[in-house]
């Protein structure tokens, strides 16, 4: 029970990783909010937490609108009195983009892979980042970046009233090392470890920790469009030789949130399985 009665918001808890750090937060004791743009998803969450989700609560919200997360922060306070861990996970793969452009971005992917390992020039070119659209790349930032900075900025506002608390951000190792087809991904997530550094330089005197997960691919719902011959590709680049599960990202969130990462601030773990090393 590392996290016996400690209060904990998890942002994007519908699915995924997020429900997987919600789940287990919740088997350690702590009471938990379930934030997802989609109520349902939420809610569903909240409901297979079972006997160790008693007294969850389940926060529609979309992360990238302040004013949603000024309400949602005003909820928490109201219900809970206080917060001492927020898990910024809510993020999206793609923005703005069609199924017909994703077909296409797997196709051009499929047919780079093809090219390498029959030992040619690369002829087939990714020419994103020069037709991205504005919303496209504003979209992925503001679930992303915005999303970290406004919850951030209200838990915060909680915390500081009692100079203690722990914050999770979730960054990738997009953030790391950059992946070609997601510029606008790798950015946001970029950015989000720089902010993570510095609001842990700054929040340190409260005793408020600030670190971060760089995860490497996960079998969550934002991987599945990947096509079956990018999979093996990623998976032959990863030592471990397999993508993790939900969970083993889970396992790092529950010790940076207890008190077995004390001396922790302003780091980032990245549980990929060797495909970055650094």
């Amino acid at each position: 029970m590392k996290l016996k009665d400690k209060v904990a918001l998890v942002t994007g808890a519908g699915s995924g990783i997020g429900r997987a750090i919600a789940t287990l937060f919740a088997q350690e004791g702590a009471r938990v909010i379930a934030n997802d743009v989609n109520e349902k998803a939420a809610q569903e969450t909240v409901e297979k937490l079972g006997p160790a989700g008693s007294g969850a609560r389940a926060i529609e919200a979309d992360v990238a609108d302040s004013a949603q997360v000024k309400a949602m922060f005003a909820e928490v306070e109201r219900e809970f009195g206080s917060l001492d861990v927020l898990v910024n996970n809510a993020g999206i793969g793609s923005a703005g983009t069609s199924a017909a452009d994703r077909d296409r971005l797997r196709e051009r992917s499929d047919t780079r892979i093809m090219e390498l390992l029959g030992g040619q020039r690369i002829q087939t070119h990714w020419d994103i980042t020069q037709t991205m659209s504005d919303e496209t790349w504003h979209r992925m930032i503001a679930v992303h970046l915005d999303g970290t900075f406004f919850c951030t900025r209200e838990a915060l506002r909680l915390m500081s009233r009692r100079d203690q608390g722990v914050i999770i951000n979730l960054s990738s190792v997009a953030g790391l090392m950059g992946l070609e087809n997601v510029p606008h991904y790798s950015a946001a997530k970029a950015g989000i470890l720089g902010f993570t550094r510095a609001v842990a330089r700054e929040v340190g005197s409260r005793k408020i920790r600030v670190n971060a997960i760089c995860p490497g691919f996960i079998d969550t719902p934002m991987t599945q469009p990947m096509s079956d011959l990018m999979r093996k590709a990623v998976i032959g680049r990863t030592p471990l030789g397999r993508y993790a599960e939900p969970g083993e990202v889970a396992q790092t969130a529950l010790f940076l949130a207890s008190d077995d990462s004390s001396f922790f601030t302003g780091q980032w773990l990245s549980p990929n399985g060797g495909l970055f090393i650094g």
